[in-house]
């Protein structure tokens, strides 16, 4: 079984004992303070690959997570995007079954291929908070739905 990731900064200091600290009292670290803009999308990318990275692009970046330097990781998330839909195409057209000079049955290698972008795909999208598992990292960014009005421990001033 995997690791847990680590908890955000936010929610640690939340947690915490007193300012700046966790729930077992220790120090937290804060994050680097990186410029928050959206990247630009990579001229080369394929057309799928393109599509995703418009759907998801201006969502990420009202929330305030994206940094320009994430544009290699939002490309190689939108390129397994384009490769999954290019498997499930072949699939879709072709069968998931092949059968040779003999007749004899065998997964199509395309099958493999869309497994693979599957397995591949969660774990990007993982990471920008796109699986309903992984939105829960996300509920204090900027830019969420209910801001700091929501927020019972929001700084009043």
């Amino acid at each position: 079984m995997a690791s847990p990731k680590p908890k955000p900064v936010s929610l640690k200091l939340l947690e915490g004992r007193s300012h700046g600290t966790d729930s077992g009292g220790r120090p937290v670290k804060t994050v680097p303070a990186f410029a928050r803009a959206a990247p630009e999308p990579p001229a080369w990318m394929p057309r799928e690959a393109r599509a995703e990275w418009q759907r998801v692009v201006p969502e990420l970046d009202r929330l305030g997570i994206l940094k320009v330097i994430d544009g290699s990781a939002l490309t190689a998330y939108c390129m397994v995007w384009d490769r999954f839909v290019r498997s499930a195409e072949i699939v879709e057209r072709e069968g998931s079954v092949l059968y040779d000079e003999k007749g004899h049955a065998q997964r199509h290698p395309a099958v493999l291929t869309l497994e693979a972008a599957s397995r591949e795909l969660r774990v990007w999208a993982g990471e920008f908070g796109l699986t309903p598992s992984s939105e829960q990292r996300l509920a204090g960014a900027k830019g969420s739905d209910d801001g700091e009005q929501g927020n019972p421990f929001a700084a009043t001033g």
